[in-house]
C-alpha cells in the first residue's frame, strides 16, 4: 500500500508512542498487556490507514466536476460566494470523516486564478458557519470554457492541518490532487447557478471519480 508524503512526521511520532506504551504495558501488566496491546495495534494500523494513496481511474469530460474529496454530501444550497465570485453560486459541501481518503483534488480542469488562506476557528466540519469561520483554504480555477469554480478546504475540530500545493497560475487537471488535509475535514465546491447538479444530500463521493455535477455549455 502506497502512503501519502504527508505520512512521515506523524506515522514516526506515531511510532515511537506505540513502542513506548507497548514496553510499558509489557512490562508492568505481562499477560495483561493484551488488554493495551490490541487496541493499540489497531489505532497504529487507523494512522497507516488514514494516508493511503488509493490507485483510481480519473473521471473525464469536459464541462464534468468530478467530486474532489472522498466523503459524504451534505449540503447543496444556493449561497452568496463573497470572497471571490462575489455573486450567488451553487455550493456543494462534502464531510469527510477520520476514514476517508484525505486526498484533495482539483473539481474541474482549467487555470488556478486564486489562492488564498485564512486562520480561524475550529468548529466542527459539517457546521453550515465552518465554510467561513474556521480555518480554510480557498481556491479558484478557471475552465477553458471560461467558467470560475471556487472551492474550499475547511479545518474541523480535528482537523487542524491544511496542506495546499497549488499556486495562482499552476494548470489544473480535474481528478488530480492539490492538497490535504489531516484527521477529519470538509470540502466546498461552488458553481455556477445553471450547473446541473447530479449529486444529492447523503450521496458518498469518491474524490476523483465520481461526477457531482455538470456545467453549462458555453
Amino acid at each position: 500500500m502506497k502512503l501519502h508524503k504527508e505520512s512521515k512526521g506523524t506515522i514516526l511520532v506515531a511510532t515511537i508512542l506505540f513502542v513506548i506504551l507497548a514496553t510499558v504495558s509489557i512490562y508492568f501488566l505481562h499477560l495483561w498487556s493484551l488488554l493495551v496491546l490490541v487496541p493499540l495495534l489497531v489505532l497504529y494500523g487507523l494512522v497507516f490507514w488514514f494516508f493511503r494513496v488509493p490507485i483510481r481511474t480519473l473521471a473525464e469530460g469536459e464541462l464534468s466536476v468530478v467530486a474532489p474529496v472522498d466523503g459524504k454530501v451534505v449540503m447543496i444550497k444556493e449561497v452568496d460566494e463573497s470572497e471571490f465570485l462575489k455573486q450567488k453560486a451553487i455550493q456543494v459541501s462534502i464531510f469527510m470523516s477520520p476514514l476517508n481518503v484525505h486526498i484533495c483534488r482539483y473539481p474541474v480542469a482549467g487555470q488556478v486564478v486564486y489562492k488564498k488562506y485564512h486562520p480561524g476557528k475550529y468548529l466542527v466540519a459539517w457546521h453550515e458557519k465552518s465554510s467561513t469561520d474556521n480555518e480554510r483554504t480557498t481556491l479558484a480555477v478557471e475552465t477553458p470554457a471560461k467558467h470560475q469554480v471556487v472551492f474550499r478546504q475547511i479545518a474541523g475540530y480535528v482537523a487542524r492541518r491544511i496542506v495546499f500545493y497549488s499556486q495562482p497560475g499552476d494548470q489544473a487537471k480535474a481528478g488530480e490532487e492539490f492538497g490535504f488535509i489531516k484527521f477529519g475535514s470538509r470540502m466546498d465546491v461552488f458553481l455556477p447557478l445553471d450547473t446541473e447538479i447530479q449529486c444529492k444530500i447523503g450521496d458518498k463521493t469518491k474524490g476523483g471519480v465520481d461526477v457531482i455535477a455538470q456545467l453549462k455549455k458555453p
